[in-house]
């Protein structure tokens, strides 16, 4: 989903990530959205993803699919972003970390909510891989 918004704050992002929030099975393998994330860019805009959870490692974090629609329409820039599921928030994986850092260098400036405070993407992951 795609929305443009001026100045995006947190609460606003809380709420957009929770209207995608919605865990369900997909087959006897395979369930989606018991995690979802939001992000606004540096140019406004709000991208939203739900995670997908499939056996072999196949599947991907809410987090991967917000940033996936977020470069499909060109942006690499996030700004904030936040994540929940049913039980509050919750912080970015090692993966996803990563993941925000390798797509735009500048993402390291990214805020990012946790359950008491917020954080730079910088400060959850001081020693980068690459």
């Amino acid at each position: 989903a795609r929305m443009m918004e001026a100045r995006m704050d947190f609460q606003t992002l809380q709420q957009l990530a929770q209207q995608v929030l919605s865990p369900r099975t997909l087959t006897e393998d395979a369930s989606a959205g018991s995690v979802a994330a939001a992000l606004v860019t540096d140019k406004g805009n709000v991208f939203r993803g739900v995670c997908i959870d499939v056996p072999c490692s196949m599947g991907f974090c809410a987090e991967h699919a917000a940033i996936a629609a977020m470069i499909t329409a060109g942006e690499s820039r996030v700004v904030r972003l936040v994540a929940l599921c049913e039980e509050g928030v919750v912080p970015p994986c090692g993966r996803c970390r990563e993941f925000l850092y390798q797509i735009n260098y500048d993402n390291l400036d990214c805020q990012i909510l946790l359950s008491d405070r917020v954080a730079t993407l910088d400060e959850l992951l001081p020693d980068r891989w690459a």
